[in-house]
């Protein structure tokens, strides 16, 4: 065996392009890398994706790949003057005809200064910049670097990639591991795309000394899980959200019970995702389902007086009668009509006779003249004018022949027809 004083996941990391698994869309043929790789000419170049997918691993290839010096810096523990003194080693090394590959990894962790720091040098040449982050670039970095570098975007590695890893890490240690084949592939499954995490249990697991070989239930019993990938605040944590919301909108109720679990145990805040569920109930169910709201907030209600575990039945039961229930935004459209219209007319009075008269004065102004008390009416409806006289009538909601705004909608009609009755009776 190797001298493991270093972590397995830093000795066997690939030093050429070739030997990197997976990320075939950068590294496959007509890939950013790939061309960079085979042109012998090397961009500023920004790498996203999630831990343990390869951007290191990626940065240190291309170095060797041009034969450049790797410069290393992390975001988190340097700072402008570091940059700095890596920039006088890089004009040192350009004197005597040799490139600077300068990777910062974390790179979102820069603010704008020590960010807009690095602008001169990659303007001018000084360096190839590399920058690694598990964040947004659009959110977390500068416009001006941004501007300045490809984007790579890199994608956790699937099970076929993390099983061809644990057989190189067999033959490297020149040991086979100690699990069964369904344990194997249950390890690289539950590694959620993460090759650190798995070559770290892989050196785990040999070291260990088993006598026999671990189901995946005994795997389970010996490792700590990995962790579900949730940042609670960052990318991670608005992507899942967004996954929670499309898919009740697409009424894939399944769906939306796995994103809402992959949160959960995660350690989300329950009471964050009742807001964000009784909002849906208003925003994309309102009264196609009336009822969607109220569950929403006697779930909510129900969480805060039992807490967890009993709780998170509550939780469920929301999801799937939000995920199942009919979908409309006509509600959402009426307001924002609405609003619309009452900035173009924002100076309008109501029609007189819909007005109050408390005084003379205003009696005989016409102040409430010819005002009708509807539920008196034979027909409930009196089919008297609202809006404003100048401006004509308006029709900002529109109900959807789904679930019970269809009832709504046969209600609008009935009243709609009165009115023009009523009309056509004033008229002649």
């Amino acid at each position: 065996m190797q001298n493991m004083t270093r972590p397995l996941a830093d000795i066997m990391r690939p030093n050429t392009i070739d030997d990197i698994v997976g990320q075939t869309a950068l590294l496959g043929e007509n890939g950013i890398i790939r061309r960079m790789v085979d042109n012998h000419k090397l961009s500023n170049l920004l790498l996203w994706g999630p831990p343990g997918c390869g951007k290191t691993t990626i940065a240190r290839a291309l170095a060797n790949s041009v034969d450049m010096d790797f410069v290393p810096l992390s975001a988190v523990f340097s700072g402008t003057a570091d940059i700095k003194k890596t920039m006088e080693i890089a004009r040192t090394n350009a004197s005597i005809g040799r490139g600077t590959l300068l990777f910062i990894d974390e790179i979102h962790r820069f603010n704008k200064t020590q960010q807009d720091t690095l602008l001169p040098y990659l303007e001018d040449g000084t360096v190839v910049f590399i920058g690694a982050t598990t964040e947004n670039p659009s959110f977390n970095l500068n416009n001006a670097l941004l501007s300045r570098c490809h984007v790579g975007v890199l994608e956790p590695l699937d099970t076929a990639d993390l099983l061809e890893l644990a057989a190189r890490a067999e033959k490297f240690l020149n040991k086979k591991l100690p699990l069964t084949d369904d344990a194997k592939l249950h390890l690289t499954e539950n590694s959620d795309g993460d090759a650190r995490f798995l070559l770290n249990t892989i050196e785990y697991l040999v070291s260990a000394n088993f006598k026999h070989e671990l189901t995946s239930k005994e795997l389970d019993s010996v490792i700590q899980k990995r962790a579900p990938m949730s940042d609670k605040s960052g990318d991670e944590h608005y992507n899942l959200i967004s996954a929670v919301h499309k898919s009740l909108r697409a009424s894939d109720t399944d769906a939306a019970l796995y994103w809402v679990a992959r949160m959960m145990t995660a350690g989300q805040d329950p009471m964050y995702l009742f807001r964000r569920l009784t909002r849906f109930a208003m925003e994309d169910i309102g009264l196609a389902d009336p009822n969607a709201m109220q569950l929403a907030l006697s779930a909510w209600q129900v969480y805060e007086r039992m807490g967890s575990p009993e709780g998170d039945l509550a939780l469920t039961e929301l999801v799937i009668y939000l995920g199942t229930a009919p979908k409309s935004i006509s509600n959402y459209k009426a307001q924002s009509a609405a609003y619309a219209a009452a900035r173009e007319n924002g100076n309008l009075m109501p029609p007189k006779n819909i007005l109050n008269a408390p005084t003379k004065m205003m009696k005989n102004l016409g102040y409430g003249a010819g005002y009708v008390y509807d539920p008196e009416t034979k027909s409930g409806c009196s089919g008297q004018n609202c809006f404003p006289e100048s401006m004509g009538r308006r029709k900002f909601y529109h109900p959807v022949e789904r679930g019970f705004e269809r009832e709504i909608k046969k209600r609008l009609e009935y009243w709609d027809g009165l009115r023009k009755k009523s009309e056509t009776s004033n008229n002649e």
